[in-house]
């Protein structure tokens, strides 16, 4: 049988031995393995999300004399990884216009990370609620169409965030 001795020298020697390996400086994740997104769920059409929407709406620096940014990201389902160069539409019912008229419709594309921002008049509520339409329809992923609402009519920005899945 053997007998372990516990001594303060033999605590500060296994804190040490710990130390050195750095599992104390990058903290107990490091013992564990990296997080993956393998599981990153595709997002899901919102119900009112294709209201009024326009199939091939055009792609434009600004939609009207703007004030209001609209922005978010495109990422692939599983992975993660951000989406360059794909197309989102938006329209909104703003001050300069309602959600059906061609001039509260304009398109943009997401950069290299993904990202994507186009201005666009103030949002106004319609039915009581202040919101967004973003739509995603190149045909390279599922199209997926969001509504996003606003906690106030008063809020100048808003975001929306795609995971897309292939077609």
């Amino acid at each position: 049988m053997t007998i372990v001795v516990l001594s303060r020298r033999s605590l500060l020697a296994a804190g040490g031995a710990v130390l050195a390996t750095g599992v104390l400086t990058n903290g107990v994740s490091s013992l564990l393995p990296p997080a993956r997104a393998d599981g990153l769920a595709p997002t899901e059409s919102m119900t009112g999300g294709a209201n009024n929407y326009r199939k091939g709406a055009a792609i434009v620096d600004r939609i009207g004399k703007g004030g209001f940014w609209m922005s978010g990201t495109v990422r692939r389902a599983g992975d993660g990884a951000p989406l360059a160069g794909q197309r989102i539409q938006i329209w909104a019912h703003t001050v300069e216009g309602q959600e059906h008229e061609p001039q509260s419709h304009g398109a943009t594309l997401t950069d290299k990370d993904g990202a994507f921002r186009l201005e666009m008049p103030q949002i106004i509520p319609i039915f009581g609620q202040p919101h967004g339409h973003l739509a995603y329809d190149s045909g390279e992923f599922k199209t997926v169409f969001l509504r996003p609402i606003m906690r106030s009519a008063k809020e100048t920005s808003l975001e929306a965030h795609f995971v897309l899945q292939p077609a």
